[in-house]
């Protein structure tokens, strides 16, 4: 199934941009998991459209109502399901993108592989939107993390040319972490924030959109977990991240620059530090042959320009053949990375968790 994926913890996206309503399925939680639903509720509004002048005018509330799973606001053991109604839909906006492939879009794939059944409406089942009840899944993760000593926190590392500055790769304070989630426009320096913000602005008066970079970082996760090859922590978090509309890229640690080094300068020593191994440096990001090594994870992961633009583009029109301009109506975020921030700390809670629930079963295994 193509919206499905966990090994412990199973998870199962459905919906589309302008159905009735949207969902998350989620199997495996552990019982006896207390959700906070304020706190919840919280993480999904730094999602949540129509807040803020840099995203797209379309506002929802985000309300998810949980179906089955809680009792009493804890998990009894039970599948896990929760739905988030589509309120503020205009699908007029899409009646002609059927025909008229939007450039960059998924309209032109999803027409050759559903033959024309996929619904058009916002994207249909590609869109951003999808991204809700996945907070709502990560979301509840990183509660259940967070009891665990394992915080994860997000910032936009670049809009365009505008850097804020990076984590540390050797570790940030929770309280920086707690932070920078907190914050209106998720920065470290508060004057890159102002400048990226004025970027976004004059991309969307100039009827364009721009990219950007998110950076996130896990502490607290214990050396041990992850696996080699293809259930790698590397591997599974790639692959869960690339599902996320518009991302384009993800690196680990000192990633594509350390083509550029020589290993004695990538090589990170180890050192013991009260009792514990650690590293000097922390270039491999937390993650060494797919396994933590108890070092801060951190990656970034890479988003295009929003593809949705006012200005004109060339498109076919698939019923006769013939090129076309297409100039794109609707409401459209001009840059998705600030909105994606809570969207990549979900991946990261459900990957984790996933994981590290993996490694329990492992060491309830041997000690049988």
């Amino acid at each position: 199934m193509a919206s499905y994926f966990g090994k412990h913890i199973h998870v199962s996206i459905f919906g589309q941009s302008h159905s009735v309503a949207m969902g998350v399925s989620l199997d495996g939680l552990p019982a006896g998991e207390k959700v906070d639903l304020e706190a919840l509720q919280q993480f999904l509004q730094r999602r949540a459209p129509g807040r803020q002048a840099t995203a797209t005018s379309r506002r929802e509330e985000d309300i998810p109502q949980f179906l089955c799973g809680l009792v009493n606001g804890v998990t009894c053991g039970a599948p896990l399901a929760a739905i988030i109604e589509n309120a503020d839909v205009r699908p007029q906006d899409y009646e002609e993108l059927r025909d008229k492939p939007r450039p960059a879009h998924a309209d032109f794939t999803a027409q050759v592989k559903y033959r024309g059944y996929q619904d058009a409406r916002g994207g249909g089942h590609f869109s951003g939107r999808l991204t809700a009840p996945l907070c709502v899944a990560g979301g509840i993760c990183m509660q259940i993390l967070a009891r665990r000593g394992i915080q994860i926190g997000a910032h936009i590392r670049s809009i365009g040319q505008t850097e804020d500055r990076p984590f540390h790769p050797l570790g940030e304070m929770p309280e920086t972490l707690e932070a920078v989630r907190l914050a209106p426009f998720p920065v470290l320096d508060e004057t890159a924030g102002g400048q990226m913000q004025a970027a976004i602005l004059e991309a969307r008066a100039a009827g364009d959109s721009i990219g950007g970079i998110i950076e996130c970082m896990a502490i607290g996760l214990p050396a041990g977990v992850g696996n080699p090859m293809f259930q790698g922590l590397e591997s599974r978090l790639a692959a869960a991240l690339f599902a996320v509309p518009a991302v384009k890229g993800v690196e680990f640690g000192s990633g594509f620059a350390s083509a550029g080094m020589k290993g004695a300068e990538h090589n990170d020593p180890f050192i013991m530090e009260d009792g514990t191994v650690r590293t000097q440096t922390n270039h491999a990001g937390g993650i060494l042959g797919g396994i933590s090594n108890g070092m801060p994870l951190v990656f970034r992961t890479a988003f295009k320009p929003t593809p949705s633009i006012a200005l004109n583009q060339r498109t076919v029109h698939l019923s006769t053949g013939a090129g076309e301009d297409l100039q794109i109506s609707g409401r459209h975020d001009p840059c998705i990375v600030p909105r994606a921030v809570p969207v990549v700390e979900a991946v990261t809670a459900l990957v984790l968790l996933d994981a590290l629930l993996d490694r329990e079963t492992d060491q309830l295994s041997s000690s049988c």
